[in-house]
C-alpha cells in the first residue's frame, strides 16, 4: 500500500498538474470521464475513463458505468503496471537522489528552500538525500484537502475490482518512461519554483475536484491553461509525447481483445488528447453516460 501510495503521487504530476492548450472540435461540450472506442476493425469495443489518482474518501467514488466498463473488459491497461514487482522496485529507486539537494544549490537558494520546506512542515536536512520527485510529492500532499489517512487512491480501488475479476492487468509505459518526462519537464530549480506555488495549487486541485465528481472534462480539460504551472516544454514532456506513445500501443491492445483504459483525465482532451489522436486514427470515440 505504501508503495502504491508513492506511485499515486508521482502519477498526480500526470493529472492534476498538466495544462492543455487548444480544444478538439470533435470533442463537443460531451460531459463524461468515461468513453467507449469501437470501429477501424474492432470486433469489441473498448473503453477509456479518467481517473483522479488521488482523493478524499468523501470525495470518491467509482462509478457503476466505469465498474460494468470494466467488468466488459478482458483487460484493464493503467498508466502503469500497478502488479508488477519490477515496477515497484524501480519505483523505490526513484526517491534516491545521486547528489544531494544543498550541493545543487547557492548558500542562498539553500536557505531560501529550507524556508519554503517550513510551510510543508519539514526541512531540507530532512530531504537532502533525496530526488526532486520527492519535493514535487510533498507539493501533492499538501494540495490534497484531507489527511494521508483519508484518502483514495483510484488506480488501486479500479485494481483491486480488476483483480477480484480475474482481468489481465498492464501498463501504457514503465515507471523509468514516467520519471524520464517528470525530468524532462521539472529539474530541481523548477520543482522549487513550483513549491513556492502551493497555496495556488490546493485552490486549484480544490476546483479539480469538483469538475471531477461533475464528469466535466472541459474544465478539467481548461484549469490549467495558466502558464504558472506548465509551460509548452513541461506539456511536451508531460502530455503531449505520453500521449502519443500511448496511443502507438493502444491499437494492438484492443484488437486482441476488448480492453478497459484508466489514465489521468488531463490525457483525454486538447488538440494531443487520447480521444482526438484515436480519432484520428479511424476509431469511433464517444461519451459514455450510462452502461
Amino acid at each position: 500500500m505504501k508503495n502504491l501510495i508513492k506511485l499515486a503521487f508521482a502519477a498526480l504530476l500526470s493529472i492534476s498538474f498538466t495544462n492543455v492548450k487548444a480544444q478538439n472540435k470533435n470533442i463537443g461540450n460531451n460531459n463524461s470521464l468515461l468513453w467507449e472506442v469501437s470501429g477501424n476493425g474492432l470486433s469489441t469495443p473498448s473503453y477509456i475513463t479518467g481517473t483522479f489518482h488521488i482523493l478524499c474518501n468523501k470525495d470518491f467514488e467509482l462509478k457503476d458505468k466505469v465498474l460494468k466498463a470494466l467488468q466488459k473488459s478482458g483487460t484493464v491497461v493503467m498508466e502503469i503496471n500497478y502488479t508488477d514487482p519490477e515496477e515497484i522496485k524501480t519505483l523505490q529507486k526513484m526517491y534516491q537522489a545521486d547528489k544531494k539537494i544543498s550541493d545543487q544549490l547557492s548558500s542562498d537558494e539553500a536557505r531560501e528552500l529550507d524556508k519554503i520546506l517550513a510551510d510543508y512542515g519539514t526541512n531540507l536536512k530532512s530531504v537532502d538525500q533525496s530526488s526532486p520527485q520527492v519535493l514535487y510529492s510533498l507539493l501533492a500532499t499538501k494540495a490534497i484537502p484531507c489527511p494521508q489517512t483519508e484518502i483514495k487512491l483510484y488506480e488501486m480501488e479500479l485494481l483491486q475490482n480488476a483483480i477480484k475479476n480475474k482481468k489481465n492487468i498492464k501498463g501504457l509505459e514503465k515507471v523509468n518512461d514516467q520519471m524520464k518526462s517528470i525530468n524532462e519537464a521539472y529539474d530541481l530549480k523548477s520543482t522549487i519554483a513550483q513549491l513556492k506555488l502551493g497555496k495556488e495549487y490546493e485552490v486549484l486541485f480544490k476546483k479539480m475536484i469538483t469538475a471531477f465528481k461533475n464528469e466535466d472534462a472541459q474544465s478539467l480539460y481548461t484549469l490549467f491553461k495558466d502558464e504558472r504551472f506548465m509551460n509548452s516544454q513541461q506539456e511536451k514532456a508531460m502530455l503531449t509525447d505520453r500521449n502519443k506513445n500511448w496511443v502507438a500501443v493502444m491499437p494492438a491492445m484492443m484488437e486482441k481483445e476488448g480492453s478497459f483504459f484508466a489514465v489521468g483525465a488531463s490525457h483525454l482532451m486538447g488538440e494531443n488528447g487520447i480521444i482526438p489522436l484515436l480519432q484520428s486514427k479511424g476509431y469511433t470515440v464517444k461519451p459514455i453516460s450510462s452502461l
